[in-house]
């Protein structure tokens, strides 16, 4: 899909603190993109109220809390989806992967075909940029940890549910980084933002 000035992009942020830079990454992007004329809607996941459990598995139906149903919502009005969070042990934090648990149901993001191991995507039609901070150098996260929780985001989950093309930009390492280089990745973020990319 080629986005255009009238996109709907929705962003995700998954951090659990609200206050985090990754709220900040959130923020810039959100103002690149407004000003280039997107119609722009947020979901920060520490200000919803929802059990992050998956409590039975796909054997029972766990109802979703009215943040989650808007969640959906918003996921299926959207065009482009802007996931922004930390990676800590490597992969999402807890609260962002219980997210996915609870809004990527079956007969939401995908559908299995009766008998047959393939299945049907769902969310087809859109795209995605993971906007992923780290303590780990990108390098050593490459060669060392091939990218696990890229791959998991992008892959098993995204790709799975039919949101293709998924890009990916990292800011690291954030522990050490001066307040001048972070002042570059809310630029970078916002520059993002305004190309909605």
């Amino acid at each position: 899909m080629t986005l255009t000035n009238k996109s709907n992009i929705l962003i995700i942020n998954g951090h659990p603190d609200s206050a985090s830079f990754n709220a900040a990454l959130a923020d810039a992007y959100a103002t690149g993109a407004l000003g280039s004329g997107a119609q722009v809607r947020r979901l920060n996941l520490a200000e919803l109220a929802f059990n992050p459990n998956l409590s039975f598995g796909y054997r029972k139906r766990t109802e979703l809390e009215p943040d989650l149903i808007r969640a959906q919502e918003l996921i299926r009005w959207a065009h482009h989806l802007v996931f922004v969070y930390p990676t800590w042990w490597g992969a999402m934090p807890a609260l962002l992967k219980g997210f996915i648990d609870r809004v990527f149901l079956p007969g939401f993001a995908f559908k299995y075909r009766e008998n047959s191991v393939l299945w049907d995507k769902l969310l087809s039609g859109r795209t995605a940029h993971l906007l992923v901070t780290m303590d780990t150098p990108s390098w050593y996260n490459r060669l060392v940890y091939r990218n696990a929780g890229h791959i998991v985001m992008k892959k098993n989950i995204l790709k799975f549910s039919g949101i293709n093309p998924v890009r990916i930009t990292e800011f690291t390492p954030i522990k050490p980084s001066t307040p001048e280089q972070r002042a570059k990745w809310l630029k970078k973020a916002k520059t993002l933002g305004e190309k909605k990319s």
